[in-house]
């Protein structure tokens, strides 16, 4: 499995605009094969918004990121001015999971 990660710099005082998107995103991703999860983390500590998706292979990303599905679901662009630094791609394979035991 691989967990694919976007960091976004938000403009302060762009916040809740750009929450805003993510709720009411296109929601194509959850039916693309090999897709498992999506999380959205807001900043604490830092001044990045993280955009987590887990997918069973890097070639079922790819295959998103090539899809009609994808881009229709980025075609609609937010403003510049909602950034305040470029996105930071990373793609990582998960190597070792660990959750509670119950």
């Amino acid at each position: 499995m691989i967990v694919v990660s976007n960091r976004i710099q938000v403009t302060k005082g762009q916040e809740s605009a750009f929450e805003q998107r993510f709720e009411g995103r296109a929601r194509l991703v959850e039916s693309m094969p090999g897709f498992v999860r999506l999380e959205i983390l807001r900043p604490m500590r830092s001044d990045y918004y993280v955009v987590l998706t887990y997918w069973e292979s890097p070639k079922d990303f790819e295959a998103w990121t090539e899809s009609p599905e994808f881009r229709e679901a980025h075609s609609r662009r937010p403003p510049k001015e909602m950034f305040a630094g470029p996105n930071v791609f990373e793609m990582h394979e998960i190597v070792q999971h660990v959750e509670r035991k119950t």
